[in-house]
């Protein structure tokens, strides 16, 4: 079965030579036969991928240590599940995963693209296959997954304890999506390159790619953010980590490309622009896999891996972004740059946003990139954390968050500001009465506090407005106001959605860093101790087996106002003996969008135990912000004009509106 796997890779390596060369040189000469075989060949390739990926899911499943990568990261003792996702834990099986999900794409192209121009649809597919064929190649020449071990060890090594939990399950394919997701862009925008022209048709297409890339990203952050957050018992829920960063610099593109495009798509303006984004945003996906894998990092993030691979991935590097930046740098002189408009226009406050998107991506890439820059050319090691990102990428959020609302009112083209400003008055009394109840009878020596809530309810408001403005709210009846609400097309459902998660992960942020408090302290059994008016009292610790754990569990009794218990928190100090690894599982209690947060210390000779509480208010907006934003994209991506492969004639024939009156 696992050789099974490993010809299944290397058939699907050759099949995306074949999908790289043939349509591409069907699209250089016409051949319309040649230029078809790019769909099947796709397709056939994500099979195969597939089958490899299942083989190596079912060794581990089934612990088969014969297997190089599966005794290296799992155990027959671990549970199932952490079994299975062992498969993505490490390395090799990530990259599996990643060219797995790569294929999928391209098959997704090949499947839906049908009202793609042959041509485009051919230079698209030869693009994704060129990508493909690269990373396949890499696998099996640095990070073979099926490497057989003979003789056969009895037992295995055990997977990275941190890694042995749920969230393992869905953070890396939800990144991943996201990731690999804008290679499709990437490959729409090299072929529109490869072919000389670009049109808002284009725009089109690229759209949905961007939506479904970008909603898995936000999700893959979300969850690696909760995961961090509550996993490895720091209790913070962002670290300026360089992997992290990593992953959000691509969103932070992403999110520029999006808005990019719908740019692009009304008005055929930003034509370049958009395509030089699509291109950016895929390259820091690379950026990401490099410096992941490449071992320059030490995070916990990051996988340990040996130069060689590193220098792999920095040829393949090169290869793309030079070349796509190279060939953007020939192709577009020739292509006209688009539409003019008004400075104050939708289109005006899309640039804007643009602008401090891309500044803020140059901002996060210059503080990851600088130390390891720095380390290379003078061997001087320096750390870039916190405060640098807080000081340079916080003020330059804050005047685009406070812009976000006014973009969805304001006219294409030529856009009033004036009565855009009155018809958010409302929302703009509704975050100044925020903040005067944050600073009269909340925290009145924070003004950074009182600003942030009044800023996070400036775009709850805001989206909420731009739904009231576009049903008529105010204006006409109930029952016309509410038809006109439900027939406003799904497009402008998912942006209020966007910038109203956007604003409760704002009020989230600020809740957690302004109104949170932490307490350390060694407590014995039968003592209380009170945070922000929660009291808990210490029940003792007891030992604990696990499947291959071992552990001692500290309770805590959640007292109500009479003293009487309400509740229990857990929190744990785990030994895994194969690996020798300890680690520390919180305990966490959710009073509302709000939570108690506990980490279990070391023990004292005299029985104490250190513990370290956090009370932190409205911490779980910020996830919660993260699904809504997810909930939006999917939401536009409902809408029949966003729909992939839908084709024009059925749009026409059932009186749908045009492409081009998209809001």
């Amino acid at each position: 079965m696992v050789e099974t796997g490993h010809f299944a890779l290397v058939l699907a390596f050759a099949l995306a030579l074949v999908q790289a060369l043939v349509p591409l040189f069907g699209a250089r000469t016409g051949n319309s036969r040649m230029m078809a075989v790019g769909g099947p060949v796709a397709v056939i390739g994500f099979a195969l991928t597939v089958l490899s990926f299942a083989t190596l899911a079912t060794a581990y499943a089934s612990s088969d240590f014969s297997v190089a990568n599966v005794w290296e990261n799992s155990h027959s003792l671990q549970p199932l599940i952490y079994k299975i996702t062992g498969t993505w834990g490490n390395h090799e099986g990530s990259m599996l995963l990643w060219v797995l999900i790569l294929t999928f794409f391209g098959a997704l192209v090949a499947v839906f693209g049908g009202n793609l121009p042959a041509t485009l649809r051919a230079n698209v597919l030869a693009v994704q296959g060129a990508i493909g064929a690269t990373f396949f190649l890499f696998i099996l020449t640095t990070s073979n997954p099926f490497i057989r071990m003979n003789p056969a060890p009895i037992e295995g090594r055990d997977l990275n304890p941190i890694l042995q939990d749920l969230g393992l399950a869905i953070h890396p394919p939800l990144l991943y999506l996201g990731y690999v997701g804008f290679s499709i862009c990437f490959s729409f925008s090299v072929a529109a390159l490869i072919e000389g022209r670009i049109d808002a048709s284009w725009a089109r297409w690229v759209r949905p790619w961007a939506l479904v890339a970008w909603m898995f990203l936000t999700g893959g952050i979300a969850m690696g953010s909760y995961w961090a957050y509550y996993e490895l018992g720091w209790g913070g829920f962002w670290f300026w980590d360089p992997v992290e960063n990593a992953s959000f610099m691509p969103w932070l593109a992403g999110t520029a490309l999006l808005h990019s495009a719908i740019v692009m798509e009304k008005r055929s303006a930003l034509k370049i622009w958009t395509l030089l984004l699509a291109i950016l945003t895929f390259s820091l996906s690379l950026l990401g896999t490099f410096l992941v894998r490449s071992g320059v990092l030490t995070s916990v993030h990051a996988f340990a891996t040996d130069p060689t691979r590193g220098v792999f991935i920095l040829s393949m590097l090169t290869l793309f972004i030079g070349g796509s930046l190279a060939l953007f740098a020939l192709r577009a002189s020739r292509l006209t740059a688009g539409g003019l408009f008004h400075p104050i226009s939708r289109e005006g406050a899309l640039i804007l946003n643009n602008l401090f998107l891309t500044t803020a991506t140059a901002t996060v890439l210059i503080g990851t990139l600088y130390p390891l820059a720095l380390e290379a050319i003078t061997g001087d090691k320096i750390s870039v954390g916190a405060p640098f990102f807080n000081l340079t990428f916080g003020p330059l959020m804050v005047p685009l968050l406070v812009v976000v609302p006014f973009g969805p009112l304001l006219a294409w083209k030529r856009g009033d500001l004036l009565a855009v400003a009155q018809r958010l008055m409302a929302a703009f009394a509704a975050a100044l009465l925020a903040v005067l109840v944050t600073a009269l009878f909340i925290d009145g020596a924070s003004a950074f506090a009182a600003l942030g809530v009044g800023l996070a309810f400036w775009l709850i408001c805001g989206a909420l407005t731009d739904l009231a403005v576009k049903s008529g709210f105010g204006t006409v009846a109930p029952d016309v106001m509410l038809s006109r609400l439900v027939g406003l097309p799904r497009s402008v459902f998912g942006t209020a959605l966007a910038h109203f998660g956007l604003g409760l992960t704002t009020l989230g942020i600020v809740g957690t860093l302004c109104f949170g408090t932490e307490k350390i302290l060694s407590i014995r059994v039968g003592e209380t101790v009170e945070l922000s008016g929660q009291t808990l009292r210490f029940e003792g610790l007891y030992p604990s087996q696990g499947p291959n754990y071992s552990e001692d569990r500290g309770r805590f009794a959640l007292l109500g106002a009479d003293g009487s218990s309400t509740s229990e928190i857990t929190s744990a100090k785990r030994l895994y003996p194969v690996r020798q690894m300890t680690t520390t599982e919180s305990g966490i209690k959710t009073i509302g969008f709000s939570q108690l947060y506990l980490s279990l210390g070391d023990q004292a000779t005299d029985g104490s135990v250190v513990v370290r509480l956090w009370w932190k208010p409205l911490v779980t907006l910020i996830w919660g912000g993260g699904l809504v934003m997810m909930a939006g994209a999917a939401m536009s991506l409902m809408d029949r004009r966003l729909r992939v492969g839908a084709p024009s004639r059925r749009r026409k024939a059932t009186g749908a509106v045009p492409a081009a009156s998209l809001p």
